[in-house]
């Protein structure tokens, strides 16, 4: 890696200012491609740009600045969601476009009133490094006028595969249900990547929102997965509404036919991860990464990183998010506190600033009904037959935010994987059958735990 890069290890961060949905996840020519949502100017949501991070083992990500920007009628609003495909030795990114027809007169990054219209624009590149901003790009899906199929509005953030004899685009949306809003797919074909052609939809009224953002659609060796975001499915009066949801589906390539099912989970229980987008590693596993929605800014200059990789298993209908062994493989180095991981400081308030090198570590726990562990300020405990997370010490205080987030019902005992880094907390409970992520701030080093036997403490290895 260039040592004058911005580089992020494990959690992709913000370089600067504002980042939000990952984007274009594809393993490319023997390097890892991340793309994300950025928004150059600011520390807050606003016109989108495509940021990009390259890695060779999803450990060590490099940034290396921005990789789409505004420059067509279809994307004077920002580039905004999508994904990446190779073909013929070229990496293809399909994105959304937006055009305000009226902006915000005090914010031009803001639109009027809902006031625009959304096209699929897709750009190629040879290395995946460049891109014609200005003279490359085209409209794969222009703008949807028949509400009988989609939303003009919110239709966006094609997920694109290859099929047996062909390739598919996946395409969020909302309809009209009883004279509400609901979530609605959108399926077209393809035989060149160029040339789309509407042929299905799939929703399911009334269960999972108003809108589904960043849908995702994959093979794993158990079954078939369907990911995407429902706006509005929590109506519990906490932030965020918007949640991933998972569950089994199958799709027919030759009716683009899916039927979406009852069941479903969320694929964090922490309610604050979003826009979950995946791919396939080098060896041919299914790895997803997602955006941790922060409460503020850190230290007024930046906002928003994502969760660690994570490797997705079916098993027994159940949908499982494992950490990646290329992370989990890191900390094998047992320390007797997390004070050891940072070099015997007082506190991770003293590493605000991008990275801290080999601040993070790792606790494994074996928790009986009626255990707790402070990690930090943290409180994690095992009551009920579920996993507790507490986090109003290490919490900011901003209204609505959930403070206590929980696992549904486990079944058999309990083994917790808990990472901690600056900025974030992930525990993986029962080798990812369910996870809990979150955001953090001024967590101290202390551990303390009811059974100290049944925890051990591991810091990242040397290098």
């Amino acid at each position: 890696m260039n040592q004058n890069k911005i580089t992020d290890r494990i959690h992709l961060k913000s370089p600067r200012n504002w980042i939000n949905d990952p984007n274009g996840f594809i393993y490319y020519k023997g390097k890892y491609h991340l793309f994300y949502q950025h928004f150059p100017y600011a520390p807050m949501w606003g016109t989108m740009h495509w940021g990009h991070a390259v890695s060779r083992d999803m450990v060590t990500w490099e940034h290396t600045g921005i990789a789409l920007f505004p420059t067509r009628y279809e994307d004077q609003n920002g580039c905004f969601s999508g994904s990446a495909v190779e073909h013929d030795g070229r990496m293809h990114l399909f994105y959304t476009g937006v055009h305000y027809h009226k902006a915000d007169p005090s914010n031009i990054h803001v639109c009027f009133n809902d006031m625009f219209e959304a096209s699929q624009l897709t750009i190629s590149s040879e290395d995946g490094m460049h891109f014609d901003n200005f003279h490359g790009k085209r409209i794969a899906v222009p703008p949807i006028t028949d509400w009988n199929k989609g939303d003009l509005i919110h239709t966006r953030d094609p997920k694109v595969w290859r099929g047996k004899d062909a390739w598919y685009m996946m395409l969020g949306s909302s309809m009209d249900w009883k004279g509400r809003r609901t979530g609605r797919l959108l399926f077209y074909e393809s035989r060149d990547l160029s040339e789309w052609k509407f042929l299905n939809c799939a929703s399911k009224p009334g269960i999972f929102g108003w809108m589904w953002e960043c849908p995702d659609y994959f093979d794993t060796p158990g079954g078939s997965v369907l990911m995407f975001c429902s706006m509005g499915i929590l109506k519990d009066g906490f932030r965020e509404e918007d949640q991933i949801v998972c569950m089994m589906a199958d799709f027919d390539e030759e009716t683009c036919r899916m039927d979406i099912p009852d069941e479903y989970q969320y694929a964090d229980y922490g309610m604050q991860l979003y826009a979950a987008q995946s791919t396939l590693d080098e060896q041919g596993r299914r790895v997803m990464t997602a955006w941790l929605r922060m409460p503020e800014p850190v230290d007024g200059r930046w906002i928003g990183m994502f969760c660690m990789p994570r490797i997705v298993e079916v098993k027994n209908g159940h949908i499982y998010f494992r950490p990646h062994p290329n992370i989990s493989g890191l900390f094998t180095r047992k320390i007797r506190s997390p004070r050891e991981a940072f070099g015997g400081k007082a506190s991770s308030a003293e590493h605000s600033g991008r990275d801290t090198p080999g601040g993070r570590y790792r606790i494994h726990a074996k928790l009986e009904e009626g255990d707790s562990i402070n990690a930090g300020g943290c409180l994690i405990y095992y009551k009920n037959s579920r996993i507790h997370a507490d986090k109003s010490a290490v919490s900011c205080r901003k209204k609505g935010q959930r403070l206590h987030v929980q696992t549904p019902d486990i079944k058999g005992g309990c083994e917790a994987d808990i990472y901690v880094d600056a900025h974030i907390v992930e525990i993986f409970v029962n080798d990812g059958e369910y996870v809990i992520s979150f955001s953090v701030s001024g967590m101290s080093h202390e551990l303390a735990a009811d059974r100290p036997e049944k925890v051990t403490v591991y810091a990242e290895r040397s290098q």
